[in-house]
């Protein structure tokens, strides 16, 4: 079984921009969307998708990224 942020990986067009949705879905959560937005940022360093807008914010004295964007290169 694949991670929501795989299954958005690989849904997503080649070349199109992709937002990763914050509500709808488990990644309402903050934690949850951070951890599929670093696992996103682990296939962008592998070279299979290139970060358009990433943003972090502060909460609870943790910084978690809160929007991510990207474009899938393979």
């Amino acid at each position: 079984m694949g991670t929501i942020a795989m299954t958005f990986f690989l849904e997503s067009e080649f070349g199109t921009e992709v937002e990763l949705p914050r509500s709808g879905s488990a990644l309402e959560q903050p934690l949850v969307y951070d951890q599929a937005a670093r696992e996103l940022q682990g296939l962008a360093a592998r070279g299979r998708l290139q970060i358009l807008q990433l943003h972090e914010s502060s909460q609870n004295g943790q910084t978690l990224i809160d929007r991510l964007s990207f474009r899938r290169l393979s």
